[in-house]
């Protein structure tokens, strides 16, 4: 199985952890994902990374739609993979969630299936350059003809000659959006994907291998999970420390109405304590959400113990249909378990 490193987004200070990057790729690791929210963004980080690191390919996780045109965004992770030498950039997308979209980015919410299907389509147009880009959309159009608009638009073709088959992935967890992701995507991001997760969702994404057609199967799908990774005696200590993030996400992390996060704990079977630590968090009762977090689903997201325990537990990760799975760790000597647990080979 092929391993990642998850560093995300950045503090209140900006900081690239460059040397547990450097380390990964020695040991073979095969990428490095980056992240946004609402302070520092997905993509700077990589090109910093592309001129310290020689293999590991360069992924976002996620970059939020709403931040960019598609146009800008094809611009962006097209110039880091060409000065990273080529074939390095992997550009993941989401729609991140209506508070940040509206609230942050002054975006419309719209209609997300629409605006990702019309998102990737204009990048793939753009990464082709076989032709001026035209693009009729039921959320985004090229030339704009909206509101505002002069009308005197034109279709234009980047100057840059792109990587054609610069790989996008997209971030999704909703049947919808799943179905999406198999038709138009080369890999999937799921959101709170865990070992028997694929039985809710090989259905969907068997659909839109359907809906692509061509013969696209799950051999053309890379699919990479993510897992939190401690060495520890004391597992339900490290369970203790996973409770303030999950409670943030679950309970705080979008309206009452529209939380990803929450629908993805309902449909992993944990309905009572979504419900429960949303109510506790917005009502800022945060210490009574994170207590509510349960030990059963901070270990299923999370390989959580010694040696031994992580080692066994992989077992279920290398057969839950997956092709990778991003480290999230602060431990060296994690990364280092992990990447003897998957065979990896280390780079001279």
């Amino acid at each position: 199985m092929k391993l990642g490193i998850g560093i995300g987004y950045s503090g209140a200070q900006m900081r690239v952890p460059v040397e547990k990057v450097l380390a990964a790729e020695k040991l073979g690791y095969d990428s490095v994902w980056t992240a946004e929210a609402y302070g520092s963004d997905a993509i700077t980080p990589l090109a910093y990374l592309a001129a310290l690191t020689k293999h590991i390919r360069l992924g976002t996780g996620i970059i939020q739609l709403a931040a960019r045109t598609p146009a800008a965004t094809a611009m962006s992770v097209q110039t880091v993979d060409a000065m990273a030498g080529g074939n390095r950039v992997i550009c993941g997308l989401g729609v991140s969630g209506p508070q940040i979209v509206e609230g942050w980015y002054g975006q419309p919410w719209g209609r997300p299936y629409y605006r990702i299907r019309d998102y990737v389509e204009i990048m793939k147009k753009i990464f082709e350059r076989e032709e001026p880009v035209r693009h009729e959309g039921k959320e985004i159009s090229l030339p704009y003809t909206g509101p505002g608009a002069m009308g005197i638009g034109k279709p234009l073709k980047s100057i840059l000659h792109m990587n054609p088959s610069l790989p996008i992935w997209l971030g999704t967890g909703t049947e919808s959006n799943v179905k999406l992701t198999a038709e138009l995507a080369d890999g999937w991001l799921p959101l709170g994907f865990v070992p028997g997760s694929m039985k809710i969702y090989k259905p969907w994404l068997e659909e839109g291998f359907a809906r692509a057609g061509g013969g696209k199967s799950f051999k053309d799908l890379e699919i990479q999970s993510g897992a939190t990774v401690t060495i520890t005696n004391d597992v339900r200590e490290a369970f203790r420390r996973m409770k303030p993030n999950i409670a943030l996400y679950v309970g705080g992390m979008g309206h009452r109405d529209k939380n990803f996060h929450n629908d993805m704990m309902v449909r992993r079977g944990y309905g009572d304590a979504a419900k429960t630590i949303q109510e506790l968090y917005l009502s800022h009762r945060k210490g009574e959400a994170i207590e509510a977090v349960p030990d059963e689903y901070c270990d299923e997201m999370s390989l959580v113990g010694p040696p031994a325990r992580i080692r066994e537990r992989f077992l279920a990760w290398a057969d839950s249909g997956i092709t990778g799975l991003t480290i999230n760790s602060d431990q060296p000597e994690a990364m280092e378990l992990m990447a003897d647990v998957a065979g990896l080979r280390p780079r001279g």
